[in-house]
């Protein structure tokens, strides 16, 4: 018998337990029959102030992350969604490859991921030079700059925000990314403008901002719904959250 509420597919969704915008980004984009199941990884320290303490709060999601694939398990979700961007970025192509595998290895499930969801989103549209927004630290947006790049796309810009929490993230208004979407980022050199770190709320911003700039702005948490809904033949289509879900 199907599950009552996500009759039609439960996701188990993988996130640092210091996140609070994939669920409700996720709750409130759900088609009927979808529905979120958390595995939460523990963070003890959200300090990502540096270089070195950005790379020690991804050792504490690696040391974490089994536990929380294990927890959502017993949920009996039909596929995985990363919740983090972060980490499937690291190694690049290789790296997000690797980690889809272990995920894979322990649980059984298809997972999609921010770095595979941008990189089909982007292939999708056709485009290939772009700009990116952040929250992190240099250590990491060279490895979402690695990634890309090694994926078949220029990275004409990039812009970190330099957040020194995890928690943090979530608390970067909307009125500070849009100067620097539109001042910073945009440019007739650039076809798309992607956003990373699941906890930077931009599923509303990223809509219109496509209005008035004529092009692609990819916000994670969109484009890792869309890649996990069309990977498992969900073809429904929603306004309000970009064209990526609204057109494709």
């Amino acid at each position: 018998m199907p599950d009552a509420a996500g009759y039609r597919i439960k996701f188990g969704v993988i996130v640092p337990s210091t996140n609070t915008v994939v669920e409700a980004d996720y709750n409130r984009m759900a088609p009927h029959g979808v529905t979120f199941h958390t595995g939460r990884m523990y963070i003890e320290n959200p300090v990502m102030d540096s270089d070195a303490s950005f790379e020690a709060l991804l050792a504490q999601i690696r040391g974490s992350i089994r536990v929380a694939i294990r927890d959502v398990m017993t949920c009996q979700p039909d596929a995985l969604i990363m919740g983090m961007s972060s980490e499937t970025f690291w190694g690049g192509v290789q790296g997000n490859a690797q980690f889809i595998e272990r995920v894979k290895a322990q649980s059984g499930l298809e997972i999609s991921t921010g770095a595979s969801a941008c990189r089909a989103a982007l292939e999708c549209y056709g485009v290939r030079r772009i700009a990116v927004l952040s929250p992190y630290q240099p250590v990491s947006d060279r490895q979402v700059t690695r990634y890309f790049e090694e994926a078949g796309f220029t990275v004409v810009r990039f812009k970190g925000l330099r957040c020194p929490t995890a928690t943090s993230i979530a608390d970067v208004p909307e009125a500070q990314l849009l100067p620097i979407i539109r001042d910073e980022l945009d440019g007739p050199d650039v076809e798309a403008i992607v956003q990373v770190g699941t906890n930077l709320s931009m599923v509303r911003l990223a809509d219109e901002a496509e209005r008035w700039l004529g092009k692609p702005v990819l916000a994670i948490n969109a484009a890792t719904l869309w890649h996990a809904l069309r990977s498992n033949g969900i073809p429904d289509q929603m306004r309000g959250f970009g064209s990526l879900l609204r057109e494709h």
